[in-house]
């Protein structure tokens, strides 16, 4: 019951983005006084419409994403007389941008406003070194990744240091450990008496903490888990930091950032994990970080949701609403970052004509650029068709608990 209302829940937020990020697009361009023909959500066969004014507005059987119809989107199109002061193609290169850009603007704001609503209430991911809470003891987790029972003796490093709840800790051994990742790499190959250096009420002080060694379950590249000897201090620390409304907002454009960078460094990644779907597709190991389809990335959000974690959930969310916006913006036809750059090479080109004392150059001919718009939707098509048949054939599938 839980992963199917997980799967409906992600799988709206999507199509309510896509709805949103065609409006971005309706939007601008009426406010610019371009003519917009049809609004739809979905593809393939009409299953209803209405018109209000000249916008016919609908709903499409596949709810594969949407498309915004303006009038005289390239010089191709025939216009009719009336309507070619309105074309797209004739407005300003500025506005052009726009109306363009909009649609990723919008996927921008959603993502920044669920990042919001999470820093007041579920709390961000965080990856501060902030100690939460002092372990009474550590040891070994089992093969499903639950910590097994401390035995008589059992070592608690943090606790014996007198290391407390709120204290952040910034260096082990001399080397500094601004975030959670920083200090797991720090301390995983460490044992024994270790200086610690701790944050506390603004002053700092150095601790010494006996590391131990324990077994903890830890995934690897191809999507496998094992478990692996490794150090450990003995403190919890927040995966997640709620913020009250005030401290939320530097809080949440922080992580936007990191989530940006974030974002593209995915996407510098997306041509290198083309071996590692067709590993998964042809029966081997799928990995948590191999590229997902909006069918996996919905089915991923009922496994979250079944299991109770909505923060990854909303994350999961945001992120995708950074990367589509991300994605959209690259310089390649058709998208809609190819179509800001033939705008950008039309005003730049007619600035250097000017300069020359010409006359500025017509549209740019589109039909000149189809062979590469052919080529590129033919190889994101391939992409897309493959991410999902790995989807469904091997899902990416969320350690067990």
């Amino acid at each position: 019951m839980s992963f199917g209302l997980g799967v409906l829940l992600f799988a709206l937020g999507i199509g309510v983005s896509v709805a949103l990020h065609e409006a971005g697009h309706l939007a601008t361009a009426k406010a610019f006084g371009m003519k917009v023909t049809r609004y739809f959500i979905g593809f393939g066969p009409k299953i209803f419409s209405f018109r209000c004014g000249e916008t016919e507005y609908g709903l499409k059987v596949i709810p594969a994403g949407g498309f915004c119809q303006i009038v005289g989107m390239t010089a191709l199109e025939e216009v009719e007389p009336a309507d070619a002061p309105r074309a797209f193609f004739r407005q300003r290169v500025w506005k052009r941008v726009v109306v363009l850009a909009a649609g990723s603007l919008t996927h921008f704001i959603i993502g920044i406003v669920v990042l919001f609503a999470m820093a007041v209430s579920v709390g961000l991911p965080n990856d501060v070194p902030l100690v939460a809470q002092v372990s009474p003891c550590v040891s070994n987790q089992n093969q499903s990744g639950g910590t097994l029972p401390c035995g008589p003796g059992a070592p608690a490093p943090a606790l014996a240091a007198g290391i407390r709840p709120g204290d952040r800790i910034v260096a082990v051994a001399g080397q500094p450990t601004p975030t959670v990742t920083d200090l797991q790499q720090v301390t995983k190959d460490l044992a024994g008496p270790t200086p610690v250096t701790v944050e506390r009420d603004g002053q700092r002080h150095t601790l010494s903490v006996d590391i131990a060694r324990v077994k903890e379950l830890q995934s690897h590249p191809n999507g496998s888990y094992a478990l692996t000897s490794t150090g450990v201090i003995g403190v919890v620390l927040p995966t997640y930091l709620s913020y009250r409304p005030l401290p939320a907002v530097p809080a949440t454009l922080s992580f936007t950032g990191t989530l940006f960078a974030d974002t593209w460094q995915g996407l510098e990644q997306l041509p290198r994990e083309v071996p590692a779907l067709i590993t998964a597709v042809t029966g081997g190991p799928r990995g948590l970080n191999t590229p997902i389809s909006v069918y996996g990335a919905s089915r991923l959000g009922g496994q979250l949701a079944q299991d109770g974690l909505w923060q990854t959930f909303l994350y999961l969310l945001a992120a995708l609403n950074f990367f589509v916006g991300v994605f959209n913006l690259l310089p390649l036809l058709p998208l809609d970052g190819g179509h800001i750059v033939v705008a950008l090479y039309e005003r730049v080109r007619d600035g250097v004509r000017r300069l020359t004392g010409r006359r500025a150059g017509g549209p740019v001919d589109y039909t000149k650029l189809l062979p590469l718009t052919y080529l590129i939707i033919l190889v994101g098509g391939a992409y897309v068709l493959l991410t999902l048949t790995a989807d469904i054939v091997n899902p990416v599938s969320l350690p067990v608990r």
